[in-house]
C-alpha cells in the first residue's frame, strides 16, 4: 500500500506527532533531519506562517533568518549545506548556534576548496573553472579555517562531511591512487570529530577505499545519487559499514539528475513520487543502529520523492 503524503491537513499541529517521534529516537541514538532548511513550501506544515510577519505581510528575511529555530521544533538534526560553498566566518558560527536550541545537532558539509580537485567549468567559479585546485585535500587548510572557528561549537556538531564529486579518469585512474590521497588526508586530521567520507564514483565502493575508511573511524557516507548505486544495494554491504556510527544522504533517484529533481518537484510542499527502495534502506539503518547501539544521523533531501518531511514521516511510521 502506498505511503499517503504527510500534512494533508495544512495546520501546523500536524507536525505533533512527527516531532514526538524524531526526538524520540534521537534519546535512542537516531538523528533524522533534513538537508537545508529554508523552504518556504514547509509552510503551514513544518512552519509557522504567522511567526514570519512583519507589519501584517510575510516576511521572506524574517523567515530565511528565523526559521532555522522552529524547524528545531520537530527535527533534532540538520544537515547544513552552505558550508560548502564557502568557509564561515565566526560571526557567523555565532549566529546559527545561537539562534539554535542546544539540542538541534548539525551535520556540515566540508567546504569545496577541501574536496574539489578541479574546478567545474561554471560561471560562479570565474577564472578557476577548469583549473586544477591547489587546496585539495588541504589539511593544514583545512583546520586552520574551518576547524578552529568551529571548535566553540563542537559538542553540536554531529559530523562533518567529505563530499567529493564524481572524478574523472583524468584525476584517477581507479580507487587505489584516490585511497592513497586520502588516507594521507584522513591521518592528517585532527581527532575528536565525526569524519564522514562522500564518493559519487561507484566503481570506488572496493576494498582498499572502504580499508581505507575503516582503517581510520572515518564512515562511509551512505548516499543516493545519480550515478550511485541505490541505498539497499549499498547498505547491503556489510563492508560498507566502516564506523561504530551511521551517516546516509537521501538525495536523489537513482539515473534523475539534480537539475530535473528541482524542475519536478519545488516547491517542495508534499511528497509527489515515493521512493519505496529508499525508504526501505533508511529503516535499514534506522534498526541496525537500534539494533548494535549505534548513533546514526540520517538526512533526507527534498529532490528525493518531492518533500522531505513527508519521506521522513514515512520512514519512521
Amino acid at each position: 500500500m502506498e505511503t499517503l503524503p504527510l500534512f494533508d491537513d495544512p495546520e501546523p499541529r500536524s507536525r505533533s506527532a512527527l516531532a514526538a517521534r524524531l526526538h524520540g529516537l534521537a534519546r535512542e541514538g537516531v538523528y533524522f533531519g533534513t538537508s537545508s532548511w529554508k523552504y518556504p513550501g514547509w509552510l503551514g506544515s513544518i512552519y509557522t506562517p504567522e511567526r514570519y510577519f512583519t507589519r501584517g505581510r510575510f516576511s521572506q528575511k524574517k523567515f530565511e533568518s528565523e526559521c532555522l529555530g522552529e524547524y528545531a521544533e520537530t527535527f533534532p538534526a540538520v544537515c547544513g549545506d552552505f558550508s560548502f560553498y564557502q568557509f564561515p566566518s565566526e560571526s557567523y558560527w555565532s549566529r546559527l548556534f545561537a539562534g539554535t536550541p542546544a539540542s538541534l545537532r548539525f551535520a556540515f558539509k566540508v567546504p569545496e576548496e577541501i574536496t574539489v580537485k578541479a574546478w567545474p567549468t561554471h560561471a560562479r567559479y570565474g577564472a578557476r573553472g577548469g583549473g586544477d585546485n591547489e587546496s585539495f585535500l588541504n589539511a593544514g587548510l583545512f583546520e586552520r579555517v574551518f576547524l578552529r572557528t568551529l571548535q566553540p561549537y563542537s559538542e553540536r556538531v554531529c559530523a562533518l562531511i567529505f563530499e567529493f564529486g564524481t572524478f574523472s579518469k583524468r584525476h584517477y585512474a581507479d580507487v587505489r591512487p584516490f585511497v592513497e590521497d586520502l588516507s594521507r588526508f584522513l591521518d592528517a586530521l585532527p581527532r575528536g570529530w565525526r569524519y564522514g567520507v562522500e564518493v559519487r564514483n561507484k566503481e570506488f565502493l572496493d576494498a582498499p577505499y572502504f580499508d581505507c575508511l575503516r582503517s581510520r573511524h572515518a564512515a562511509h557516507v551512505f548516499n543516493a545519487w545519480t550515478l550511485m548505486p541505490d541505498l539497499a544495494e549499498q547498505t547491503a554491504r556489510e563492508e560498507a559499514f566502516t564506523a561504530d556510527f551511521l551517516i546516509a544522504r537521501a538525495l536523489l533517484r537513482h539515473g534523475r539528475r539534480y537539475a530535473q529533481a528541482v524542475e519536478k518537484f519545488q516547491p517542495y510542499e508534499r511528497v509527489q513520487e515515493p521512493n519505496p527502495g529508499a525508504r526501505a534502506a533508511l529503516r535499514e539503518l534506522m534498526e541496525r543502529a537500534h539494533r548494535k547501539k549505534q548513533l546514526a544521523f540520517l538526512f533526507v533531501n527534498n529532490r528525493l520523492e518531492g518533500n522531505a518531511p513527508g519521506t521522513i514521516e514515512a520512514v519512521t511510521e
